[in-house]
């Protein structure tokens, strides 16, 4: 396969990284269309909670088996942008029960294993130096992705809800190419054919790993419970004032800022180091959580500005985390390790919505969102704990 450039590599893989994630929040664009129909409207958590499990349950498959690193990793982004695809279009083709939605939402999760981790250790492979820069870039791309959905849902084109996912599909498909076929293996990717069984308890004992992963943890204990329910926040705050194409608008530039940011935090990276963005955004978004216990009293021209802030600084710091991640291990081990700790970090985002979700019983939105905020403290936290001493090379485990 012909060579490409670097910057040629990153650019495909953003676009295929941004086509392949539209299929992350497909459902909930449309889970109030799809609980109409069921005749059950409290749909969002368990169709968020089912493509969350999905992903917990398909990158611990593909980290315990090496798969970003034992096999090519275009290859693997490509046949897991089909089946993700493939499992998606599942949900119109089936009889519409909420166990086959479920189950689908599930298989759509299991395969963005293969997009979302294996993205970023195909550029890990293309970027020995400004990788923060790199999946500053990468990271938006799914940021965007996340909440594309939003944007077709908020546009009201009359599209019947089966539309939003034969389109995602469809954008999942051509990503997939894109990478499969355009996008060799970097220069700086080191194969690591051999299985072995003992790999992950030697990662876990790597402090530099464990202090970027518990920063990221600390990050998904609250990014997703706050994608998952703005646009109840919103309806909230507006206090019906919003229509629901509003609030979907809304919802969309929250997020899709995100996006941006990533990309502005991994330019600042090359020069202030991915530790220090990271811990700015992390703890910038915890403030937002304390923040959001007075929003219902602040005028209502101001808090769309702080949703918005929020939105900016809570996505900044994961392409940071990443870098850090990958940096803490030898090369031969990236793909296993960001696809590990990104199992993780899902893992307690999964808690995290349905923890939310209880607290809804006793707490208003904005309240059970400020909540969250213990997300950012024990992130910081240990990432301090286990940031004190540096790494030795003894740490690293061996093939």
């Amino acid at each position: 396969m012909k060579v490409i450039s670097s910057r040629s590599a990153l650019i495909l893989i953003v676009i295929a990284q941004f086509l392949g994630t539209s299929l992350w929040f497909a459902g909930n664009a449309v889970s109030s269309e799809i609980g109409a129909l069921l005749g059950n409207p409290d749909l969002i958590a368990g169709i968020t909670s089912a493509v969350q499990f999905g992903f917990i349950s398909g990158t611990f498959f593909y980290a315990f088996f090496s798969i970003p690193d034992r096999f090519p990793p275009g290859d693997v982004f490509f046949f897991s942008a089909i089946l993700a695809a493939s499992a998606n279009v599942l949900v119109i083709l089936l009889p519409l029960q909420l166990s086959f939605i479920l189950i689908c939402r599930f298989l759509v999760g299991f395969f963005l294993a293969g997009i979302y981790p294996v993205g970023m250790k195909i550029a890990a492979d293309y970027f020995e130096k400004g990788l923060g820069a790199a999946l500053g870039f990468l990271v938006g791309a799914l940021v965007l992705g996340t909440a594309f959905p939003h944007l077709i849902q908020g546009l009201d084109l009359q599209f019947s809800w089966k539309i939003i996912f034969w389109i995602t599909s469809a954008l999942a498909i051509i990503g997939g190419s894109i990478v499969g076929f355009f996008v060799p293996s970097g220069p700086f990717r080191k194969p690591n054919p051999k299985f072995n069984l003992k790999l992950l308890p030697e990662l876990s004992k790597i402090r530099s790993l464990k202090s970027a992963a518990s920063g990221y943890f600390g990050h998904m204990w609250e990014l997703y419970t706050f994608w998952a329910f703005v646009p109840l926040l919103i309806s909230y705050l507006a206090k019906d004032a919003f229509s629901k194409n509003e609030i979907s608008l809304l919802s969309f530039s929250i997020i899709a800022v995100g996006g941006v940011s990533c990309a502005i935090g991994g330019q600042l990276s090359s020069k202030l180091g991915s530790q220090k963005v990271a811990l700015f955004a992390l703890i910038g978004s915890g403030i937002c959580c304390l923040i959001a216990f007075i929003l219902p009293n602040i005028p209502a021209c101001l808090w769309p500005i702080i949703l918005l802030i929020w939105g900016i600084l809570i996505s900044a710091d994961s392409p940071q985390f990443s870098t850090l991640v990958s940096q803490s291990v030898p090369a031969e081990f990236k793909g296993t390790a960001l696809t590990l700790v990104n199992s993780l970090g899902f893992a307690i985002s999964i808690v995290s919505i349905q923890f939310a979700q209880y607290l809804l019983e006793w707490f208003a939105v904005n309240q059970m969102l400020g909540l969250l905020v213990i997300g950012p403290m024990f992130g910081v936290f240990l990432f301090k704990f286990f940031g004190k001493k540096k790494r030795l090379l003894k740490e690293a485990p061996t093939a």
